[in-house]
């Protein structure tokens, strides 16, 4: 993993995109504190669990999500995929 300043990253920024995409990630410092980190996708999966991972919106839904399942208000597996099956032939246009 490389430490670069943010004044490197402004100098030389396709140099440090070319190099976390073949090397891993860059630590991005100013005032020799971390601030960011450049860091190249595997796919667009990869993407989107780095985008969520950093979502106020997604982990606030996670925590409501598991204060509730603590609570006993969750589905169990079985009553989950009932409820995805009849949400689906919902969905489904009539032929």
């Amino acid at each position: 993993m490389t430490t670069a300043r943010v004044a490197q990253i402004k100098a030389n920024l396709s140099v440090y995109l070319k190099q976390c995409e073949q090397e891993g990630p860059v630590v991005i410092t100013r005032n020799g504190k971390a601030v960011a980190v450049l860091l190249a996708p595997q796919d667009e999966e990869d993407l989107e669990r780095l985008i969520l991972a950093r979502s106020p919106r997604f982990q606030a839904l996670l925590e409501k999500s598991r204060q509730s399942i603590r609570e006993g208000r969750g589905l169990s597996h079985k009553e989950f995929w009932k409820v995805v099956e009849q949400r689906h032939r919902r969905k489904k246009p009539s032929a």
